[in-house]
């Protein structure tokens, strides 16, 4: 499983033009399930995400976690995490999730981000979404378990 974590001022989802989800200065959290992924790595995972200290403390060091800060979450999952560039020009999805098996995860992981912070936005899975985001510093990292 893999999330690519941004540290941002402000995102959203919004789908056909609509909308759906939006937060203000959190992580916005790009997850990628793969085929050998389980509910313990998403529960690694999300709670890895919830704790990873990339927020300045008063010494303007990352050294604060959003739980730390009170920050927002909105979580889109994305299965191109998951792809392999390795060879050619043409990304290949062998590693990614079956559709089934990856919407489980996520709405796993959701739930378990939902039963930490309380309230979490979120993309709609499978879904055309449109996401924007004010990248903060920039900060983006990739983590996986």
């Amino acid at each position: 499983m893999k999330a690519l974590i941004q540290r941002v001022t402000e995102a959203s989802v919004s789908i056909d033009g609509e909308r759906i989800s939006a937060i203000g200065r959190g992580l916005l959290v790009l997850l990628g399930v793969q085929a050998e992924d389980s509910e313990t790595s998403a529960e690694k995972l999300m709670d890895k995400c919830l704790a990873y200290r990339i927020f300045s403390d008063e010494q303007g060091k990352m050294n604060r976690s959003l739980v730390d800060v009170r920050g927002e979450l909105l979580l889109v999952s994305q299965f191109t995490l998951c792809a392999d560039t390795g060879r050619g020009l043409r990304p290949s999805f062998s590693k990614a999730a079956a559709p089934a098996h990856a919407e489980a995860l996520y709405e796993y992981a959701l739930a378990h981000v939902e039963s930490k912070l309380g309230r979490v936005a979120a993309g709609r899975f499978a879904a055309d979404m449109q996401v924007q985001s004010v990248n903060d510093g920039p900060v983006t990292f990739m983590l996986e378990v």
